[in-house]
């Protein structure tokens, strides 16, 4: 049997999601050993996207193959009893042998969340990235805008990112306010390495003023990463949601109020 899961977690305390060497705090290695318990055999967890250390996820989407028969109420359940607290299972599902959680997806979100005032976080410390400097949205999404559609996106991927090829095709980049908090959601049908953190640092950098909008294009047409400025800390990166083609129609992730 084939089953999906949406996993929720705060990555503040780990390496990343992929399995590592011994010792190495990863959500894959959280994950595998908790359904392992509840399917009495060893489970390998397949992702719809990585995440780096500290990254979060609202809804990452994962498939796992197993033999034991259990309620879909039980693999979660029971999955969350074997779990640390900051990992969560939020529903399960099963699904037939074609679907793959990582090359199903027709496209992915994240979210990416900055404490725009003055003083730093101590509540939300490793869950928003902060910003001290006044931040104009209005900018930030007209420089968004230039980033809409299919590109080369070597200015804005890690220099060690392991992408064959740097094109992808942004569907939507959002830049809103709401009240101490600026907000930016892309859409796209992949992302590379660092890419939604290394846009996030562009776009503060246009929003307090030391660039103007346009440099997000001049950016991008550089196809040089040195050209882009400083990467926006995981902090405030959210893994938010994936987009499968019928029929696997999946609960979405219900956005916390800040």
């Amino acid at each position: 049997m084939r089953i999906a899961l949406g996993v929720e977690y705060n990555g503040a305390a780990f390496c990343g999601w992929q399995l590592q060497e011994a010792g190495v705090r990863t959500v894959q290695g959280c994950v595998e050993e908790a359904l392992s318990k509840v399917a009495n055999h060893p489970v390998v967890a397949t992702c719809a996207g990585r995440t780096d250390k500290g990254v979060h996820a609202l809804s990452q989407i994962i498939h796992i193959d197993v033999t034991a028969q259990r309620s879909m109420r039980s693999w979660v359940l029971g999955g969350n009893v074997n779990l640390p607290n900051d990992i969560g299972f939020l529903w399960a599902q099963e699904v037939d042998e074609q679907f793959h959680a990582r090359f199903s997806a027709r496209g992915r979100s994240y979210r990416y969340i900055i404490l725009n005032r003055m003083v730093r976080p101590a509540l939300l410390i490793n869950k928003v990235a902060w910003d001290y400097r006044a931040l104009d949205v209005e900018r930030m999404q007209t420089a968004g805008n230039f980033l809409l559609g299919t590109h080369d996106f070597t200015s804005y991927r890690a220099v060690g990112c392991q992408a064959k090829q740097p094109v992808r095709t942004i569907s939507r980049l959002s830049v809103t306010r709401q009240a101490d908090y600026v907000i930016i959601e892309v859409s796209a049908n992949a992302f590379l390495h660092h890419m939604v953190r290394n846009i996030a640092g562009v776009l503060m950098t246009i929003g307090c003023g030391e660039q103007a909008p346009e440099w997000a294009k001049a950016v991008l047409e550089a196809r040089d990463r040195t050209a882009g400025g400083v990467t926006a800390p995981a902090s405030g990166l959210y893994f938010q949601s994936v987009l499968y083609p019928e029929p696997y129609m999946f609960p979405q992730a219900v956005v916390p109020v800040l």
